[in-house]
């Protein structure tokens, strides 16, 4: 208990206390109680505020995306047919795989001069992109690398899932000639919706304090064109060493993503 109460209790009352303040960690200063004085800073802005869209932005299209694909994924995959243990198994390597070393490889894929996407894109007579270093696609380049890293922990959950449905209302769906669509809208979907429901609720929650992979990939740039909340914060923090800003900012992030969790575990219990 004590360890618990230092380690996780101890953090989040220091870093609350620290937002009522001002100090950079370069002062040899106190620091200085200014009330709500960095929460007002904070909703003028700018950067904060385009950092909580950005964030929206990469979370909303991850997820969506994953949703849908981990969906078909974990559909095609319930069914009989050879090798399905052993495609089971591969879909799983980039999950398990380390963040940080798989953004370096999307790195070089997306590498305008050498990059096998830019040499894909030239054998179809297409010009080159500059993926991570045109302000227009440097979000869309890494939702998706997060669709192909997460999309399998979708799937694998959807799996469970499917696994578990009662047969009875699949025979009588049969029994009264119900199409392959009419099955999965009116009785796959809503018995799968509660699997679903909690696969969107870990993925949202990861995708909104991702941090690995745009650090990696971009560091926020360019300029400030994928810079999201949390690199924001990352910066305020650790590179202009405003640590009482910054935790004004944290306690604001943590803020939205409890009320965004709180949503998506209130429209889980609600019926279909």
């Amino acid at each position: 208990m004590i360890f618990l109460l230092f380690m996780l209790v101890f953090p989040i009352i220091y870093t609350v206390w620290l937002s009522f303040h001002r100090w950079f960690a370069s002062s040899i200063k106190e620091p200085q109680f200014v009330g709500l004085f960095n929460y007002i800073t904070a909703l003028s802005d700018k950067r904060f505020l385009l950092g909580i869209l950005r964030m929206l932005y990469y979370t909303g299209g991850s997820v969506i995306i994953e949703t849908i694909l981990g969906l078909i994924v974990a559909l095609l995959l319930n069914k009989e047919f050879r090798g399905r243990g052993l495609i089971r198994t591969l879909i799983l390597l980039p999950m398990v795989a380390t963040p940080v070393a798989i953004s370096l490889v999307w790195l070089m894929l997306y590498d305008p001069a050498c990059g096998v996407f830019g040499w894909f894109l030239q054998q179809i007579g297409l010009p080159s992109i500059e993926w991570v270093n045109d302000p227009k696609f440097v979000i869309p380049s890494l939702i998706l690398v997060d669709v192909w890293m997460w999309t399998p922990l979708i799937a694998l959950i959807g799996l469970a899932g499917l696994s578990s449905l009662p047969k009875d209302p699949y025979e009588s769906a049969k029994i009264d000639g119900a199409n392959s669509w009419q099955v999965f809208w009116f009785i796959t979907l809503p018995l799968l919706r509660p699997t679903l429901m909690v696969a969107l609720l870990f993925r949202t929650i990861d995708a909104l304090k991702w941090f690995d992979t745009i650090w990696v990939i971009t560091k926020g740039g360019p300029g400030f064109s994928s810079e999201t909340l949390n690199i924001y914060i990352y910066k305020t923090a650790f590179e202009y060493l405003n640590m009482g800003y910054s935790s004004a900012l944290l306690v604001m992030f943590f803020s939205i993503i409890l009320a965004i969790s709180l949503m998506l575990t209130k429209a889980r219990r609600k019926q279909w």
